[in-house]
């Protein structure tokens, strides 16, 4: 009952097997089997690590995943009894030596219920861990903003009566027209705030106006240095601004604007004109008066949903933009150095720790990252210790393997599909590097976190495949002799 037809792993491949799917799945930023391993540069997927606990309760349900159409996970039985140490690497041995997990496997598997180390291999080694560096930063900015407020895109009145600006807030998953409050991307639209400005200015008589652009909240580099600009212009990754459109958001297939706060400017120039404002001249960047009149302001999914997003799609530069966000709050200047040490300082904090990590910037991108599969094992058992409420609610967004997400096509082929519907975690990939680190609940229905990186790796795509079968070992396992 626990296992898929194989045959809808078999439908999956073929259908990924189309030509125009690849160059995507190259880059690991859309669902799929099909990687090259001569890529110059590797994105990553998601998946859903983190179920939570109830107090004096035996059974403890997993959160529903915020995916449209995605059933829960199965229920986490709180009475199961914990895998022993010795059933545990029985059961991972043979997989863990795996020829196409590499020359480098790290490993740790943990209960999620005491925390109890079940196995660890080469756990406090400094590995590449690509996106899994991911996790590191979602902990950080759960730590450090309050996760239910949003962020405002807001027009104010200008230095005259003819003048309004537009003022950036950290929100660049702005819709073209009206506001979208089912979703995240598009939350809220430049339509919506265009409305409420027209109104406002006609309640006052003015028919026309300039508009400045004031887009100085976080303001910082866009593009870290580690990231090359092959990648830049191939969309893999878009600059990291506090302004922008969900629909000009780098999507492997286009790049994104070099200037994406201009490029929302011009769209909301558009959308003033639609409702009878004309706007005179071109929009010219300036700073926004101190206590000036609000004259429409629009708000973002909250950022709970957002950080949760910029997992779910392993997008770089939202996570870069949250981070900077966090930590320009904490202090720091808005630079990719300063937001890496930031996080590696806010994690170690708030009780992890640190020894080993390295971060070259917040995403996992740029060449030199090093984290020990421990650190990463660390910060997922927050997600589970029942004082990190934000962050479990975060992980508990990601995607599920074979259902939703980047992980909906995973686990889906022979000695992997155990796995599916019942694990959930945060993949990482780059040349030479899979990564795989969340949560499955094991035969018996009790709940294990894990961390698996695989350095020196060959073939990426038989690389994945064995990651997944370390886990639907897992799955399949009472472990307990």
């Amino acid at each position: 009952m626990r296992r898929w037809p194989l045959v809808l792993g078999v439908v999956v491949v073929l259908v990924l097997a189309l030509a125009g799917y690849t160059t995507l799945d190259v880059y690991d930023r859309v669902p799929g089997v099909l990687t090259l391993s001569g890529a110059s540069q590797q994105q990553e997927t998601s998946s859903r690590p983190g179920e939570g606990r109830s107090a004096g309760a035996s059974v403890v349900h997993g959160p529903v995943p915020d995916v449209a159409g995605a059933p829960a996970l199965a229920a986490v039985d709180g009475t199961a009894p914990q895998p022993t140490r010795r059933g545990i690497e029985r059961a991972l041995r043979d997989e863990l030596r795996d020829p196409r997990l590499g020359g480098l496997v790290g490993a740790t598997v943990r209960d999620g219920r005491t925390g109890e180390h079940l196995l660890d291999l080469h756990a406090d080694r400094p590995m590449t861990p690509a996106s899994n560096t991911k996790l590191l930063t979602a902990a950080a900015v759960s730590h450090t903003l309050d996760l239910s407020r949003t962020l405002e895109t807001t027009v104010v009145q200008g230095s005259d009566r003819g003048e309004v600006v537009l003022v950036s807030g950290g929100d660049t998953m702005l819709a073209r027209g009206r506001s979208h409050p089912d979703r995240v991307a598009g939350h809220a639209g430049l339509g919506s705030l265009a409305g409420q400005v027209a109104d406002a200015l006609k309640e006052r008589g003015v028919h026309r106006v300039r508009l400045g652009l004031d887009d100085t909240f976080a303001d910082g580099e866009p593009y870290a240095p580690g990231w090359s600009q092959a990648v830049i212009d191939h969309g893999f990754v878009g600059p990291v601004t506090t302004l922008g459109l969900a629909d000009e958001r780098a999507d492997d297939i286009h790049a994104a604007p070099r200037d994406t706060a201009m490029s929302a400017a011009r769209v909301f120039v558009e959308q003033l004109e639609r409702r009878g404002v004309r706007v005179t001249g071109e929009v010219t960047r300036t700073s926004a008066p101190r206590q000036a009149r609000t004259l429409g302001v629009v708000r973002s999914a909250p950022l709970e949903d957002v950080l949760a997003h910029a997992l779910q799609e392993s997008d770089n530069a939202l996570t870069e933009e949250l981070a900077r966000i966090a930590a320009v709050h904490s202090g720091r200047p808005a630079t990719f150095g300063a937001t890496a040490d930031w996080v590696e300082h806010t994690v170690h904090a708030i009780g992890v720790d640190t020894t080993g990590v390295r971060l070259a910037d917040s995403c996992g991108l740029s060449d030199g990252t090093r984290i020990p599969p421990r650190v990463i094992g660390d910060v997922l058992g927050l997600a589970l210790d029942g004082q990190h409420a934000a962050f479990r609610e975060v992980v508990a967004k990601l995607p599920v393997a074979g259902l939703n997400g980047t992980l909906h096509d995973r686990f889906l082929l022979p000695k992997g599909v155990d796995a599916a519907g019942l694990a959930r975690a945060k993949t990482g990939s780059l040349p030479g590097v899979s990564a795989l680190a969340g949560t499955v609940v094991d035969r018996e229905g009790r709940l294990l976190l894990f961390a698996l990186i695989a350095n020196r790796s060959g073939n990426p795509i038989e690389t994945r495949a064995a990651l997944d079968r370390v886990v639907a070992a897992l799955a399949d396992c009472g472990c307990r002799r």
